[in-house]
């Protein structure tokens, strides 16, 4: 058993150090891509609002960043099985799925570190959450990263070329962390098209971390409702991409 864990995370180790630590080591200008997508909405809902919104954009931030980690996991992987056929290598391997994505998963948090530390740093200047408050967000921020993280590695087995991973994850990206109300509240939206903002579980996310903020009046039912969808979600997502993707080609 001590010796099938020490396997597991070697295997672990080795997609954070081929998939992060080089690139942040050999690819620094790759930081600024990282950095400015949650960096540079934030800063135009606070020219915007005046200010007003700062606490809710740095929230929206946070969770971006979490939905931006998962999805790149998409093109990531994409380059290692199209490009370098590492994936290849890695299924005739005794490297399962699970601790293959898991590993690569890793490697996308430790590659956002700068910006969640800057983002960090921001919310306690101007947010000062308590104990909980602040684990209420970790928890939203780490349902949104299992989510967007099996639905990365959903659509990478079903790419062909990593210029086609680029194009889903830029769109998938913008469908769930740039429309939806993640840097404002929903009520900022017209009531004709709010419905629609409901179809991306970072809505429901964004909410749960707006109303632990009292950010945001919500009814203790609708935000268990809240809570209730987006963990459902998270996990109908983890077995579909367990179950339905190609990780073994016929």
């Amino acid at each position: 058993m001590a010796l099938k864990q020490r396997s597991v995370f070697s295997q672990i180790l080795a997609s954070v150090l081929v998939n992060a630590i080089y690139a942040m080591q050999n690819y620094p200008i790759m930081f600024i891509n990282t950095l400015l997508s949650p960096i540079s909405i934030l800063i135009v809902i606070v020219f915007v609002s005046h200010g007003a919104l700062i606490g809710i954009g740095i929230e929206g931030a946070l969770i971006m960043t979490a939905v931006m980690s998962g999805v790149s996991i998409q093109g990531d992987l994409s380059h290692l099985k199209n490009d370098l056929k590492l994936q290849d290598m890695v299924v005739t391997s005794p490297t399962s799925a699970p601790v293959y994505v898991a590993g690569m998963g890793l490697s996308e948090i430790v590659f956002s570190i700068p910006v969640l530390i800057l983002l960090t740093i921001l919310a306690a200047i101007y947010i000062h959450p308590t104990a909980i408050q602040a684990l209420t967000i970790i928890a939203v921020m780490a349902l949104m990263f299992l989510f967007s993280t099996a639905l990365g590695f959903f659509l990478s087995t079903l790419t062909t070329d990593v210029l086609q991973s680029w194009g889903f994850s830029g769109i998938v990206t913008v469908l769930l962390s740039t429309i939806p109300p993640v840097y404002y509240p929903i009520t900022y939206i017209p009531l004709p098209f709010r419905y629609i903002a409901y179809i991306s579980p970072t809505t429901y996310a964004a909410q749960i971390a707006q109303a632990s903020m009292n950010y945001i009046a919500i009814d203790p039912i609708a935000l268990f409702v809240d809570w209730v969808i987006v963990i459902l979600v998270c996990i109908v997502l983890l077995v579909v991409g367990y179950r339905k993707a190609r990780w073994r080609e016929p």
